[in-house]
């Protein structure tokens, strides 16, 4: 199984396999294929197995369904795109070792990968859309293509070494980094600063942070999506509820 990742600010993950070989991603992913390739959609797709892997799975951002993508008779290419400028990158996953990542970082991944809700937590009304603070948990035995949002920074900590982090800038950490939420202290800094809570991470271990949370990006396009009642504004609530139904089956491509 050989990979490319493609172009720079949007770029495209594209992966041709050998006959036999597939490869396992959110439901809606896909990009472009080779007639070569063949879809199942499944629950039970990607290491977590059954109903409640499923369940797991969709808690924590992701898809209710999973896909496969196997090339059958001959090699064949399958494609996908980010969805805002980002990166797209890749790891290895082994047996005891485990990655978090936000909440639909998750691409695709080989057999053996596992994923599930890692952590989920309310930070009150209209925080990150009302869905509160959720990370991915990727496990199993693999190879994955995480999707992270911006320019990616890389930092690895020392021992009891602690990085205090905006939530939505957190892409990805090792599971050996501890990670919790705290609150900002002083009314002030609350009600006119920065916000109200902050993500603890400390060492050891590497951390990814993305420069681009969806957040950010929704914030600063809202000015532009209009006011009335029949136009623009109209057709973004729309998208917004059907985003929110599809959620449940299919929908990890939307944050």
């Amino acid at each position: 199984m050989d990979h490319q990742v493609i172009g720079t600010t949007l770029p495209v993950l594209e992966m041709t396999l050998q006959p036999g070989e597939k490869i396992v991603a959110q439901a809606g992913e896909l990009s472009w294929m080779t007639s070569s390739i063949e879809l199942h959609t499944t629950t039970d797709a990607g290491g977590s197995k059954g109903l409640f892997g499923a369940i797991a799975r969709a808690v924590g951002g992701g898809s209710f369904f999973m896909t496969q993508y196997t090339a059958r008779d001959a090699p064949g290419m399958v494609a996908f795109a980010t969805k805002v400028p980002g990166s797209i990158l890749p790891i290895s996953v082994s047996a005891g070792q485990t990655y978090f990542v936000h909440r639909t970082g998750f691409l695709c991944g080989t057999e053996g990968i596992e994923v599930s809700v890692g952590f989920q937590r309310k930070l009150g009304a209209g925080l990150f859309g009302g869905a509160g603070f959720i990370l991915q948990k990727i496990a199993g035995n693999a190879q994955a293509w995480i999707e992270l949002d911006g320019e990616v920074l890389t930092y690895d900590l020392k021992a009891g070494e602690t990085l205090r982090v905006m939530p939505g800038h957190v892409g990805m950490f090792e599971g050996t980094v501890q990670f919790d939420i705290t609150t900002i202290k002083g009314v002030r800094n609350i009600l006119f600063g920065d916000g109200l809570f902050l993500a603890a991470l400390t060492g050891p271990g590497k951390v990814w942070l993305q420069s681009l949370p969806i957040s950010n990006l929704a914030s600063a396009l809202a000015p532009y999506l209009g006011q009335d009642g029949g136009g623009v504004g109209a057709v973004a609530a729309g998208g917004i509820a059907g985003a929110a139904i599809g959620g449940l089956f299919g929908g990890g491509n939307q944050e």
